[in-house]
């Protein structure tokens, strides 16, 4: 069935379309499995690439010939428009459509040689006059175009294009397009922009740094890479820039930003792209060779996400070792949760802890003073220069190492290899590798004492703290050996501490100390208050303990008396000294007092059996007298 447009001299039967003049058509042209059913006279007074075309063919005059243009820009759309040009039809150029002509009229030649006023003149003039200088129009078409051709190249339009973008970048938003952002006092009562005094129904934004991000979004990665480049030679801030690019890549690789999940805003165009893994893969290596060499916090934490779908989306090993010495170069920036890294190869650990062993190595090897910070004040609010970005690094490592510990894959020469990866001047204290050791002893019971004692060489006990010395001395988890050393280099801890404080006390004259106070000081300045504490009473405990032992030795010591007292006793009984006192014929000691002293008993038993000694006396005395 045939549709006829009247208007335009031009109608379509399926995929033909025919010239409405009703003449013979002595040329067909082949668009993209469309073909053009036309006159050889109207497009060779215009196009310059027909007229090569015919002049280098063998076609007689009679004949019909036949050309395919395959690759044409725009496709058949495009080339309908340029061919009413051709036959004198006025075309009607829009934003949406002018690059896409202006590019088709370049592929056909259609110049000032070939006619006053054509096609490719045309379509530059409106361009220049209605679009370079209006933001909108502007981004709506080379959207428009990016969408339609395949392969963007370099069209001089299109440069022109992305140059009047990035010129607008960097100038006052308010002077370019619409709807203008700064006319908040050309508003109706309702609150909505006034354009000549029309009410045209929009609101007021407020303006932003990034109002243009989200326009951008939806270019294609070949034309976004050459509006990078036009901003960076025309003096763009490099913090601009990258914030640009961190958000095209959360934008189009889903996940990417899991630290700071950002809404992003509407586009001009509603002409999203969907990426494929190729696409995205594409998308992240080119994306990686537009990133500056600087640092931040934000950004460092852009990268790591990078690196890890880098690994994800099998980037080149190129663009995964580029992204390792940019983090690498500012380690100190990064996050715990940034480092940890899954494994996705088929690795039993659950951390890739090859990609992180790397990064360390490249800021021990570079230089971090070559990669500049970005503008705090623009960029990275939050950001302030490090003064001991290996200080900070150490610790960072240590935390991952206690993170990564109870991986019960993970090979003690893995956990060895990091923590030698910086050099032993990086820590002050090595408590926080004392914590990662003891994590993976607990979660690997299985080690050997050799094991762990090859483990615990990587600590120096010197730079452990009291409270560390302190769990270490009780820990079962460690070896023997590992025990006695902590123990021997407490010691020397607490004797350092004390003498440094007496030289302090003696270097200081002027302020009284009392003896007593002389811990105590030593506790509130190095922080051991619990330790001292445990000593003190230690030491009261050990005192009564040797006092308890000195009383068992004198009681001990008197039983031992009694006892030899008691066996001379059973030798007396038996003498012949002895028989006269047991058969009662002792004689009457001459000391008067022996009978009273004998009657003297404080025992109230003793007391009550006194007047039987006396008359065992009495009978004694009265026996003697009888003798004499």
């Amino acid at each position: 069935m045939a549709a006829k447009r009247r208007g335009t001299g031009f109608f379509r039967r399926g995929n033909e379309w025919f010239h409405g003049a009703g003449l013979p058509s002595d040329i067909i042209v082949e668009v993209d499995d469309v073909s053009f059913h036309l006159h050889r006279f109207p497009l060779m007074s215009k196009c310059g690439k027909i007229i090569h075309l015919l002049e280098g063919s063998q076609a007689k005059d009679k004949e019909t010939y036949c050309i395919a243009l395959n690759g044409f820009p725009g496709g058949p759309d495009v080339f309908l428009v340029a061919t009413k040009f051709c036959y004198g039809f006025r075309v009607a150029l829009t934003p949406k459509n002018v690059i896409l002509v202006h590019v088709a009229a370049e592929y056909l030649e259609m110049t000032e040689d070939y006619g006053e006023d054509n096609l490719l003149v045309t379509s530059e003039n409106f361009f220049h006059k209605n679009v370079v200088h209006n933001w909108k129009d502007c981004i709506l078409a080379l959207q428009c175009y990016d969408s339609a051709v395949s392969d963007v190249g370099t069209s001089r339009i299109v440069g022109k294009a992305l140059n009047a973008l990035s010129t607008m970048v960097c100038t006052d938003m308010s002077l370019f397009g619409w709807p203008l952002m700064m006319y908040g006092h050309l508003q109706s009562p309702g609150g909505s922009i006034l354009w000549n005094g029309i009410n045209t129904g929009a609101t007021i934004r407020s303006i932003h740094s990034d109002w243009w991000f989200d326009d951008i979004a939806c270019f294609s990665v070949p034309l976004f890479k050459g509006l990078i480049e036009k901003m960076k030679a025309r003096g763009i801030r490099p913090e601009r820039i990258t914030a640009a690019i961190m958000h095209y890549a959360r934008t189009h690789i889903p996940g990417l930003d899991r630290w700071q999940n950002r809404q992003g805003g509407k586009s001009i165009a509603n002409l999203g792209m969907s990426l494929t893994v190729v696409d995205q893969k594409f998308l992240l290596e080119s994306i990686e060779k537009l990133l500056p060499e600087k640092k931040g916090n934000s950004f460092c934490r852009f990268l790591l996400g990078l690196l890890r779908f880098s690994i994800i989306l099998n980037a080149s090993q190129s663009c995964k070792e580029s992204l390792e010495r940019r983090i690498g170069m500012q380690l100190e920036l990064a996050t715990l949760d940034g480092l940890l890294i899954p494994t996705f190869s088929d690795s039993d650990n659950l951390y890739d802890t090859d990609s992180v062993e790397r990064i360390v190595r490249h800021f021990v090897s570079s230089d971090t003073s070559s990669c500049a910070p970005f503008s705090p004040s623009s960029f990275d609010p939050g950001a302030s220069p490090s003064s001991s970005p290996l200080r900070k690094v150490s610790k960072l490592v240590d935390s991952y190492l206690a993170e990564i510990a109870p991986d019960v894959n993970l090979k003690p020469q893995k956990i060895r290899t990091l923590a030698e990866a910086l050099p032993k001047s990086s820590r002050s204290y090595n408590d926080g590798l004392y914590r990662a050791l003891d994590i993976y002893f607990k979660a690997h019971p299985w080690l050997s004492n050799s094991e762990k004692e090859k483990l615990c060489d990587i600590i120096d006990y010197q730079k452990l703290s009291i409270d560390a010395c302190a769990h270490a001395s009780q820990n079962d988890r460690l070896p023997l050996r590992v025990v006695l050393q902590v123990l021997f280099f407490e010691q020397l801890h607490l004797r350092a501490s004390i003498a440094n404080y007496l030289q302090n006390v003696d270097g200081d004259s002027n302020t009284p100390v009392a003896a007593g106070d002389v811990t105590e000081q030593i506790v509130q300045r190095d922080g051991w208050t619990t330790l001292v504490r445990e000593n003190r009473g230690l030491k009261v405990d050990m005192e009564q303990m040797t006092l308890r032992v000195r009383e068992l030795e004198i009681e001990l010591t008197g039983i031992k008396q009694n006892v030899k007292r008691v066996g001379k006793s059973h030798k007396s009984i038996s003498s012949p000294r002895l028989v006269p006192r047991n058969l009662g014929c002792m004689p009457r000691s001459s000391d008067p007092q022996s009978d009273s002293v004998g009657r003297i008993d404080p025992s109230p038993r003793k007391s009550m059996d006194q007047p039987h000694v006396h008359r065992r006396s009495s009978h004694a005395h009265q026996r003697s007298l009888s003798i004499v």
